[in-house]
């Protein structure tokens, strides 16, 4: 896996990010996401700060640990990223409000763009799946 945990600080990271709004947008993911986990966050390569941490092995043999969610603020949106997909939070993503996915990206230009209870409410399930699904 190239992104992996660094000892980069995040405080410095989200401190760097140019845009005022995308650095609150930022500060207001890393106290949600805190909150949802209870864990505390760590930079995962340079510009990801992930929440938690699993360990998962394919039946190729090839494994790993990457984090169960995080954020990246990137310049044209914030990522979010939810582990398991959006295939089983269909009421929840109807509900977001503006938004774009990838495999496991939500895409958001802005936090005022959607309903931070639903979005808490979508990181809740699928941290609570990832946990459920990779023990330990």
């Amino acid at each position: 896996m190239k992104t992996q945990p660094t000892e980069a600080s995040v405080a410095a990271f989200l401190d760097g990010v140019e845009s005022d709004l995308r650095r609150q947008d930022a500060e207001t993911l890393l106290d949600l996401m805190g909150r949802v986990t209870g864990d505390p966050p760590i930079m995962w390569g340079p510009s990801i700060v992930g929440f938690g941490r699993y360990h998962y092995r394919y039946e190729s043999g090839r494994e790993g640990d990457f984090f169960l969610t995080g954020f990246s603020p990137r310049k044209s949106t914030l990522t979010v990223y939810i582990m398991p997909g959006f295939s089983a939070y269909d009421d929840l993503m109807g509900r977001l409000g503006k938004h774009k996915t990838g495999r496991s990206c939500l895409y958001i230009n802005k936090l005022a763009d959607v309903d931070l209870a639903v979005l808490e409410q979508l990181l809740a399930a699928s941290v609570a799946w990832m946990r459920q699904r990779y023990p330990g």
